[in-house]
């Protein structure tokens, strides 16, 4: 008979805890130099160290600050950037719907809690590990451990980015360094040919949508990207017990 006064083995000590961490310190270049451009381009866009800081942690969304930023310099009415930074992240309405058969059952604050932890690669990172959309005691875990390392290396890096923004010359091409890396992991996650056709479409769709304001265009490249993936899977041929592709 199992002893209940034992306490439960605390989640950073988990198995799945440990995986998710390790495989987003995979991708840890790629978030590192992104926060240190976004840290930078607050201060030098005319924001105190004081409300970068805040911005940063409060956010915590690095497209929606790179966007608003110019905005918020530009002495914007405060709607123009809240509605700037609400289209750049309509994106997580498609993540949230992707998130629902795994996490609806929790409490409104624990998902809250979820919601304001989630970011692009969290996501794709949990949907590799997690395919199959039904809930499952490892996966709160494997989601937390991705964090740890997410939202730390991505707070280390703005942090250290505000701080030392005047002296950290804009001729590095720190954005560019950032794009490669997550290019890298882009190209690693491309395992099949569903991905492959997903990928093409998302990236021919954000292209066409260039011209769109606010930065739409990568909400329409997400949205294409996971329009298609839904077709895919809908119209995948059905195989037998035991068949092979």
């Amino acid at each position: 008979m199992p002893d209940a006064a034992v306490p439960a083995r605390p989640m950073w000590r988990h198995p799945e805890f440990r995986r998710g961490a390790q495989e987003m310190t995979g991708i840890a270049l790629g978030l590192g130099a992104w926060g240190l451009v976004t840290g930078v381009a607050m201060v030098k866009s005319g924001l105190g160290i004081p409300l970068a800081l805040l911005m940063s942690f409060v956010v915590f969304a690095g497209s929606a600050q790179l966007a608003s930023l110019p905005l918020i310099a530009s002495g914007a009415p405060l709607w123009v950037v809240w509605a700037t930074a609400t289209c750049v992240n309509l994106r997580f309405v498609i993540f949230s719907a992707g998130w629902r058969p795994y996490f609806a059952n929790l409490p409104l604050r624990q998902r809250l809690q979820y919601g304001y932890f989630t970011a692009d690669l969290n996501y794709v990172m949990f949907m590799r590990r997690f395919p199959e959309p039904k809930p499952a005691p490892e996966q709160a875990p494997y989601f937390w451990g991705g964090v740890a390392v997410n939202w730390v290396t991505w707070q280390l890096m703005a942090v250290t980015g505000i701080v030392l923004a005047e002296r950290i010359p804009t001729e590095w091409g720190l954005g560019f360094a950032g794009t490669l890396a997550l290019l890298g992991l882009t190209g690693s996650l491309l395992s099949d040919r569903a991905t492959w056709i997903a990928a093409a479409v998302a990236a021919c769709a954000s292209v066409a949508a260039f011209a769109l304001p606010f930065k739409l265009n990568i909400v329409v490249a997400i949205a294409a990207a996971v329009a298609v993936g839904i077709l895919l899977d809908h119209f995948k041929p059905s195989l037998p017990d035991g068949g092979r592709a």
